[in-house]
C-alpha cells in the first residue's frame, strides 16, 4: 500500500484530489496539509511514500520546501500539483528530483494516469537488489519501452491489450505460458500468442521450451530483465 499526503492550501482542491486517489487501488491517503508547516509536521508523524505538493502555499513556497524535505526525508517521492507555469519553478522542482509535475486544473484522467505510472515505476524497482540496463530503460521510458509505445503497431496488435499483457508480465515472478496469459487477459490462445511473440520480437521478452509433468515441452515467456534469475 502506497501512503500519500496531500499538501494543498485550497481545501476544495485537496478534497478533489482525495476523491481521485480513492479511484486508484493500492494507495492510501494518510494526511492533508494546508500549508508548509503542517506538511512538515505530517511528514514527521507519518510513514509517507508519496507527497502531492502545491507550490503556492501561504507560509512558504513548495519549491523552497523541497530543500527541507530532501534534507530530512530524502526517500519520500514528490509529485508537484500546481498552477505555477514559470520555467524556473519547473527547473527547481526537477533539480530536487520530483517524480512528476502536474499543472492545474488537473483532469481526473491525467491525475489517475500519473499515479498509476508512479505505482508502476515503484513496483518495477521493488524486490530488486540489483538492476540491469533493460530494467533501467523501462524505468526511464527509453529503449524497449519507447518501442512499445510507438504509434504504428503491427496489424492485429492494439495498444490497450498490449498494455494489459505487459502489465501481467511485469507482475510475474517466473514465466508464463500462452494458455495462462490468455486466461489472465480474457483472450483466446491465438491472441495471447500473438502478443507474447510481439514482445519477443522487440526484445522485451524471451521464450523457452520447458518440460512439464507429462514430459511434453511447453513454450514459456519471461521478461528479459528477469532472465538472469531463471536457470
Amino acid at each position: 500500500m502506497i501512503k500519500v499526503v496531500i499538501a494543498e492550501d485550497d481545501f476544495r482542491i485537496a478534497q478533489v484530489q482525495e476523491q481521485f486517489l480513492q479511484k486508484v487501488p493500492g494507495v492510501k491517503l494518510v494526511g492533508k496539509a494546508l500549508n508548509a508547516k503542517e506538511t512538515m509536521e505530517i511528514l514527521g508523524d507519518c510513514e509517507v511514500d508519496l507527497l502531492l505538493l502545491d507550490i503556492y502555499m501561504p507560509d512558504e513556497l513548495g519549491t523552497d520546501l523541497l530543500l527541507k524535505i530532501r534534507e530530512y526525508y530524502p526517500m519520500i517521492d514528490i509529485i508537484m500539483v500546481t498552477a505555477a507555469t514559470e520555467r524556473t519553478m519547473l527547473e527547481k522542482a526537477i533539480k530536487f528530483g520530483v517524480s512528476n509535475y502536474l499543472l492545474k486544473p488537473v483532469t481526473m484522467e491525467k491525475f489517475i494516469e500519473t499515479i498509476e505510472a508512479y505505482k508502476k515505476k515503484k513496483k518495477l524497482l521493488s524486490n530488486r537488489d540489483e538492476v540491469d540496463q533493460t530494467l533501467i530503460d523501462r524505468y526511464f521510458g527509453s529503449s524497449n519501452q519507447s518501442t512499445i509505445n510507438q504509434k504504428d503497431l503491427p496489424s492485429g496488435v492494439d495498444r490497450h491489450t498490449l498494455k494489459k499483457v505487459e502489465e501481467v508480465m511485469g507482475e510475474l515472478e517466473g514465466g508464463i505460458s500462452i494458455e495462462e496469459m490468455g486466461e489472465k487477459i480474457g483472450a483466446s490462445r491465438t491472441t495471447a500468442r500473438r502478443y507474447l511473440e510481439y514482445l519477443v520480437s522487440i526484445n522485451v521478452c524471451t521464450a523457452k521450451h520447458e518440460y512439464g509433468i507429462v514430459g511434453r515441452p511447453e513454450r514459456k515467456y519471461y521478461l528479459l530483465e528477469k532472465e538472469s534469475k531463471i536457470r
